[in-house]
């Protein structure tokens, strides 16, 4: 997923598609630890995903901190 994309997603949006993430790549690993996968660079993939997901979501919640602390 692209950084352009997440970018555009809202926060309720964003934390639901982290979770799916986070399941599909234990899913991915289990499969992989159990027989080997077709293409493990998937894990890769998903792996870099799930840390732009939260990356986007730290990033949010230090902006409204900040945005927080300028009002007072």
């Amino acid at each position: 997923m692209k950084q352009e994309v997440i970018r555009e997603l809202s926060t309720p949006e964003l934390i639901e598609r982290l979770e799916d993430e986070r399941l599909q790549l234990n899913k991915l690993k289990m499969n992989h630890a159990v027989s080997p996968l077709e293409n493990p660079n998937k894990i890769k993939a998903y792996r870099r995903t799930v840390a732009r997901l939260v990356t986007e979501l730290h990033m949010r919640n230090l902006s409204s901190v900040v945005a927080d602390k300028a009002k007072k």
